[in-house]
């Protein structure tokens, strides 16, 4: 049974980047034209690949809480490039905090740029705070800030220090911050071929308390993330 799940998800795989060439192509011209159109293009590549892990490899999804919307910053669990997917389908105008060598690569870094993502440079952990602000404000609007606390994916189970870009960004800019878990690591883990059968959750939690100092704002944020998101994976059975 493992091995038909290991083809399967190579089939979904193969066909989840040629779906992207394909609409990166098509929506080439309009994503020039609109950011309107370049969302379009987007959430609805988001959407395919959704439909072809449920179809495929029997992975479904399923959202839970109020979506946000408007000028926030979403402070997400960040397990594997699935939760990525989830939030660009899910939040209308969505946006992210992006490692510059990202902005390189072809199809990503062009639709990136177009939706204006704020880029960091890797390996420099005393200017990314300001990095991120300098690309938060040449972009701003009515967007969905998308940050990973802990910087990179993590596994489920694994811990990792969260940082205070998000932190820092919020009480700087005023916006709420909103936090999200999820427990699709379980499901597309990282560095894995295998797709796992199942439900991915991502879920839209309360928003982080304006009033707080800086680390009680990040303690405060890794304790509801990773309680929500250990909760997630214990719920379906990991």
């Amino acid at each position: 049974m493992i091995v038909i799940q290991y083809i399967l998800s190579i089939l979904f795989i193969l066909l989840m980047y040629i779906s992207m060439v394909i609409f990166a192509l098509l929506g080439a011209i309009p994503a020039l034209i609109s950011r309107d159109a370049t969302y379009w293009v987007i959430r609805n590549y988001c959407g395919t690949v959704i439909w072809l892990a449920h179809v495929i490899c029997g992975l479904k999804v399923e959202q839970r809480g109020m979506i946000p919307s408007g000028n926030v910053v979403v402070a997400s669990k960040h397990q594997s490039f699935f939760d990525v997917i989830l939030h660009a389908y899910y939040l209308p105008n969505v946006n992210y905090v992006m490692k510059q060598e990202l902005t390189r690569v072809p199809i990503i870094g062009f639709y990136g740029r177009r939706i204006g993502t704020a880029p960091v440079k890797r390996g420099e952990k005393s200017r990314a705070v300001s990095q991120m602000m300098s690309g938060v404000n040449k972009h701003d609007g009515d967007t969905q800030l998308v940050i990973y606390p802990q910087g990179t994916r993590v596994a489920p189970g694994k811990s990792m220090p969260y940082k205070v870009g998000a932190a820092v960004i919020c009480q700087r800019m005023g916006r709420p911050c909103v936090m999200a878990a999820t427990n699709v690591g379980n499901f597309w883990p990282k560095h894995s071929l295998l797709r796992k059968r199942g439900t991915a959750v991502l879920e839209y939690l309360d928003t982080v308390p304006a009033d707080l100092e800086l680390s009680d704002f990040v303690n405060y944020m890794e304790d509801a993330i990773e309680t929500a998101s250990d909760a997630l994976s214990k719920e379906a059975g990991f």
